[in-house]
């Protein structure tokens, strides 16, 4: 549809400070843009690639017309940096008058900046960093834009800054695809923003729906050979015999190691950190490292591959300084046969059935955008392998922990935009916020218990056109649990938020915390 300011006409004169030329007016940005200068700070919930940004410019817009300033965060550098060229592209202002700020910039020439431009655009610790010494005034601000702002939950630098905003009349908006599906969580992000209306879509609300391309969702299950089988049973004994020693204690009370969801163990990790008798507590924390482990690797040979539990228990058995705990699990009959077995399978091409089935799924899409999300380094280290050694072009894309810089980063998302490949095998690096472009087919080699993160992967396709999404299950493991938790989460998330706009529209005048 073309574009012309007058369809924004009821917002007001600023929106001719927004170039609009090309991009299709939508009613649902009108409405939410209207109800947050009419009510004040809003969270607003809105599906991934449905033009948050535009909503965050527009009330730019308003800020520098009304003769204010704007600040507009994002949660890492890449961020930033997308956020950056995209206002100087929907903001009729000078290019000078918008400033990217990051920890990279001199001290000197940011706090120069910083006292100048009229938008700016920046990472959270540094604005932080800046007000915390006093080097940055608050005075003039207008609006402050939070982006991916479930991240603002304890003592992460947005609640700071948030506080110091709500203390001089900033007006804040938090934008987020979803802000999670507990309550509490939720709870502690409206109080940190200091939110007094949520404005939630999801892509079914009558004025969304017809912006939102359709996205089908199959899921895959496959079966683990029977040697495979074998060796994860290996690796079960030595769990089950860990578990047991900590349920004859009164501790760990699970029926069996593939239930044991991976939060809850490391819960049991803090509870025995708090014994306070040496004996006492050198004991659990020896069979409970050993069952941390056998966990872990159970998890990685029965969900991911022979190849990454192979990877793991090499890893262990490298380090430098392992403790006796870690001495014994490796040294355990079980998982020493359980790992010449893996390394043995390995040596004759057999590897976990999800390899085989993602193949098919590619092979369906010849030439086409995909994005294949895992969990783990090793896991995308095998998939690249066998991707390209069956005839695709497929790449990693990583982050930083993985030794990866941005600049590289950078030029694997330019080479995937540009056809020079086309599967990126990515890491939660690939979930929120970098302009990765939107993709055919989104493949889950694992489903994660994590609504945010769900809907971050799912946002990588349907943007422009119909996407496929593929989730890959093993059974009767921890696959399935956790993708039935995920949709659970993800039902909750609507009915949750709705419950909590109501509770802050019956808030009494002059409350500043919202109390449930």
């Amino acid at each position: 549809m073309e574009q012309t300011t007058a369809d924004w006409g009821g917002l007001g004169e600023y929106v001719n400070l927004l170039n609009l030329e090309g991009i299709e007016f939508r009613k649902y940005q009108y409405n939410i843009i209207k109800a947050i200068t009419e009510k004040g700070n809003t969270l607003v919930v809105l599906p991934t690639g449905l033009g948050k940004t535009l909503i965050g410019a527009a009330l730019i817009a308003k800020a520098i017309y009304e003769g204010k300033r704007a600040l507009f965060l994002a949660p890492t550098k890449p961020l930033t940096e997308q956020h950056f060229s995209t206002l100087k592209k929907l903001l009729k202002v000078p290019g000078e008058d918008i400033a990217l700020l990051t920890g990279s910039v001199r001290k000197k020439d940011r706090l120069e900046t910083e006292a100048h431009a009229k938008v700016i655009v920046a990472t959270p610790q540094t604005v932080a960093n800046d007000l915390r010494s006093g080097e940055l005034s608050l005075l003039g601000f207008g609006v402050a834009i939070f982006d991916e702002c479930h991240h603002a939950i304890g003592k992460y630098a947005y609640t700071y800054i948030a506080n110091e905003l709500a203390a001089r009349g900033v007006l804040i908006v938090g934008l987020t695809a979803s802000p999670g599906s507990k309550p509490e969580k939720v709870m502690e992000l409206v109080n940190a923003l200091n939110i007094r209306h949520i404005e939630a879509r999801t892509s079914m609300d009558e004025d969304v729906k017809e912006y939102v391309m359709p996205k089908y969702l199959h899921t895959v299950s496959v079966e683990l050979s029977e040697q495979i089988k074998h060796v994860a049973e290996l690796v079960k004994t030595v769990g089950e015999e860990s578990l047991a020693s900590l349920r004859q204690q009164g501790f760990a009370n699970f029926k069996s190691i593939d239930s044991i969801p991976k939060g809850r163990l490391i819960e049991l990790g803090n509870e025995l950190k708090k014994i306070s008798a040496p004996g006492y507590r050198f004991g659990l924390f020896f069979s409970y490292v050993k069952l941390l482990h056998a966990v872990h690797a159970y998890d990685l040979l029965v969900t991911e591959g022979l190849y990454p539990f192979v990877a793991y228990l090499d890893s262990l058995d490298k380090r430098e300084v392992k403790s006796r705990a870690v001495k014994s699990f490796l040294q355990n009959k079980n998982i020493r046969q359980a790992l010449n077995e893996a390394k043995r399978l390995m040596e004759i091409g057999e590897e976990h059935p999800k390899v085989d089935a993602t193949l098919k799924i590619l092979a369906d899409y010849k030439k086409k955008a995909c994005i294949v999300f895992a969990q783990y380094r090793s896991t995308i280290k095998m998939l690249v392998e066998k991707f390209n050694q069956n005839g695709f072009l497929a790449r990693a894309f990583v982050g930083k922990k993985e030794g990866v810089t941005q600049e590289q980063q950078k030029q694997t998302i330019e080479d995937f935009r540009s056809g020079k490949f086309n599967i990126l095998v990515a890491s939660s690096i690939g979930e929120e916020g970098l302009d990765i472009p939107s993709v055919d087919v989104v493949v889950f080699y694992e489903p994660i218990p994590n609504e945010i993160r769900n809907i971050q992967r799912r946002g990588r396709t349907g943007r422009f056109r119909a996407g496929d999404i593929f989730i890959l299950l093993t059974r009767n493991t921890k696959d399935e649990i956790y993708f039935f938790v995920s949709r659970s989460r993800e039902k909750k998330t609507a009915a949750l938020l709705m419950n909590v706009e109501s509770k802050l529209e019956s808030m009494q005048k002059g409350q500043t915390k919202l109390v449930v």
